[in-house]
């Protein structure tokens, strides 16, 4: 499929890209050779070609879901500044005046 001038400007303004005049033939080429490349591979034969669902056929193992509090609270109030009753401890945000 050959791609002109005029079909780069519809598709920059369509895409809302500013090109200038001396780049268009540049990419009139580049998009020519772009489709170019996509109608070689319709030419593959590719009828007994099972269907992917995903480049990566492996399966994230099953574990059963059970909540806990992680056992993490020294780790985790380690590092706040101050904290009381395993709690953080933070400054006052309503004022009650």
């Amino acid at each position: 499929m050959k791609i002109d001038e005029d079909t780069v400007t519809k598709i920059a303004k369509l895409a809302r890209i500013k090109v200038a005049d001396d780049e268009k033939a540049h990419y009139a080429k580049e998009l020519t050779a772009i489709l170019d490349w996509a109608e070689q591979l319709q030419e593959l034969n590719t009828d007994d070609t099972p269907m992917m669902t995903s480049v990566a056929y492996n399966t994230l193992p099953m574990r059963e879901d059970n909540v806990s509090d992680g056992g993490y609270t020294k780790e985790i109030l380690s590092n706040a500044p101050q904290s009381d009753f395993d709690c953080f401890v933070v400054p006052k945000v309503v004022d009650q005046g």
